[in-house]
């Protein structure tokens, strides 16, 4: 006789039904609200990381030329367009020596030589008005550097620096710097010293260095220097 198989149901008290899990109030919460994002918002973070850019851009662009702290120099503020050099030998990191286009570097200051001809006032005019001087002339190098510049670049033989008599022998440069008689550059048999002659020229027709000479206050080109930019 076969046996019989007998099926039972069985239960158990502690058994539970399919575990059910809950998200916690706080996640539905989340997600609610990211499903309520406009649909433009991504546009508007690109467009305000696109902006962030734009502004550090122009800030790289405009930091060389302003000092921390200080406002921009009057020669800063009268040029738009500038050429600079590498202060440092090659190789080395450093910074960079600027001129306004069209003037001349030499060391740490910038030199506009004219082309037109003024008065003394109207010369030292010239100079303020683009942030800068009749030059002052503080080495043999750097009287050195004028003089060949403008032996090998000009025709004109007479300039104007920054240095006059207010009265006869008692000379003065522009900028209050003291005159040093040892760094003096005359030509020879000046300065003739009357009352006619109170204003220096550079003579570029006098052999370098030694090339001042003493003139009439009249209409002659001029030389500005103004202290170079340094980034």
């Amino acid at each position: 006789m076969a046996s019989e198989i007998t099926y039972a149901e069985v239960k158990f008290k502690n058994a539970s039904p399919a575990a059910v899990v809950e998200v916690p109030p706080e996640t539905k919460k989340h997600e609610s609200c990211l499903q309520k994002y406009p649909q433009w918002l991504p546009w508007l973070i690109s467009l305000l990381l696109l902006l962030v850019c734009i502004a550090l851009v122009i800030a790289l662009l405009v930091a060389p030329f302003s000092r921390k702290g200080d406002q921009p120099s009057a020669l800063q503020q009268a040029f738009t367009e500038w050429r600079c050099i590498s202060a440092e030998p090659q190789g080395k990191e450093g910074g960079w020596t600027c001129c306004p286009e069209g003037w001349k570097n030499f060391q740490q200051s910038c030199y506009y030589i004219s082309d037109d001809t003024m008065s003394w006032a109207e010369s030292v005019q010239n100079c303020t008005g683009m942030g800068s001087h009749l030059v002052v002339i503080n080495s043999k190098a750097e009287q050195v550097f004028l003089s060949i510049f403008l032996e090998l670049s000009s025709i004109r033989p007479n300039f104007y620096i920054g240095l006059r008599a207010e009265k006869v022998g008692e000379w003065h440069w522009v900028d209050q710097t003291p005159f040093n008689v040892s760094a003096a550059f005359w030509r020879k048999g000046e300065p003739t010293n009357t009352d006619a002659e109170k204003c220096v020229v550079i003579h570029i027709l006098s052999a370098p260095a030694y090339n001042w000479n003493d003139v009439k206050c009249g209409n002659y080109y001029r030389i500005c220097e103004a202290a170079a930019v340094t980034v």
